[in-house]
């Protein structure tokens, strides 16, 4: 069979890095690569040379014909491209968030159904085994649950340029918070009814009405709870940036991340929270029992499980594009997949309300 055509679009980090995963796989072709500074690029890949390239969307889309499209845009343009990438007859893959309102949201769905095309999101927490065994985990720690999550990232240098760029566009709270209020829907498998959320503007590069410290608490119906935090900048703090703690009446489980390395230098432009690469890595996971005996003691001592299977960014991108072929092919269905995009992104967005408008926003 043929290799799928796929027309790569935008061409930052999550781009190259989707773009890796085609190359590696052949049920896929690299057929076109859009970015508005497409001419100007002298950093892609050499045999990526004679593949057609464009600076518009549309002209790209009407010229390749591809039977993929890959967007990997700002979140300004997910709906718009989405929706014609359907119309033209390809299938979608598209990073988080989904769209910038709950409503462009289920546009994007609406538009897949009717053209009966694959949408996958970015949501790539999915496909890393360790959070798949996390999950499974915490569904058997009992209800009600309490979940607490956070990736903050003392972004300077390059990374602070990227995410001043990003906050342009959204807050942290939408842009990261996808993926662990969708974890968080795993594990309790119940209906979010409320949200609430802080924020705080802990910069004076970025525009006087956005935030780039950001916390959300999400209610569910069986009475779990969860919170989300996360922030960007030069002055956040390197102290437990990542913070995956998961508790219930049977006990608890915390993911143990790798050693982390603090940065001290006079002049450093990186930061090992704000490198990607560490994002999704984890040493193991450590499970309590909180069953005791006749005398308070413990029945069962703590389990440290070891994390064998340690896949890095680009393993998951490359993932995530399996999954949306296996699913081009008839064997995934994405129905709950693509629900629940729509279902985080509105808890998110509610939460970015609730932050804007100072009150509690019910679901």
């Amino acid at each position: 069979m043929a290799p799928l055509r796929v027309l790569l679009v935008g061409l930052g980090h999550m781009g190259m890095a989707h773009g890796r995963a085609y190359d590696s796989l052949e049920g896929y072709e690299i057929a076109g690569l859009c970015a508005r500074s497409i001419h100007s690029r002298m950093d892609l890949p050499d045999h990526w040379r004679p593949i057609p390239r464009f600076p518009d969307y549309y002209e790209a889309l009407a010229a390749v014909r591809p039977d993929v499209v890959s967007i990997n845009t700002w979140p300004d343009t997910h709906a718009a491209f989405a929706v014609a990438a359907f119309e033209a007859g390809a299938h979608v893959f598209i990073e988080k968030p989904l769209a910038e309102t709950a409503e462009d949201a289920e546009r994007v769905l609406a538009a897949a159904r009717q053209h009966d095309r694959k949408l996958v999101v970015g949501y790539s927490m999915r496909h890393n085994p360790i959070w798949k065994r996390v999950v499974e985990l915490a569904q058997g720690l009992g209800k009600p649950l309490v979940m607490r999550m956070n990736l903050n990232q003392q972004s300077i240098g390059p990374s602070w340029t990227w995410h001043k760029n990003l906050l342009s566009a959204l807050s942290p709270i939408v842009d990261c918070g996808v993926h662990y209020v969708d974890a968080m829907c795993q594990m309790t498998l119940a209906r979010p009814v409320r949200v609430s959320g802080m924020g705080a503007r802990l910069s004076e590069e970025i525009a006087t009405d956005q935030y780039n410290y950001g916390q959300l608490q999400v209610f569910f119906d069986d009475g779990s709870i969860g919170w989300y935090e996360a922030a960007w900048g030069p002055s956040i703090s390197e102290i437990a940036f990542m913070v995956k703690d998961i508790m219930g009446p049977k006990g608890s489980i915390s993911v143990i991340p790798p050693a982390h390395q603090l940065g001290t230098a006079k002049g450093a432009t990186w930061t090992f929270s704000s490198d990607i690469h560490t994002h999704g890595r984890m040493e193991s996971v450590l499970l309590h029992h909180s069953a005791l005996n006749p005398d308070q003691s413990t029945v069962e001592g703590d389990e440290i499980i070891p994390v064998v299977d340690k896949p890095d960014h680009d393993q998951i991108c490359r993932l995530e594009q399996i999954y949306l072929l296996d699913a081009i092919n008839g064997k995934v269905d994405l129905g709950e997949h693509m629900e629940a995009a729509v279902n985080s992104l509105k808890i998110v967005l509610a939460a970015d309300l609730s932050i804007k408008e100072k009150r509690v926003v019910e679901l």
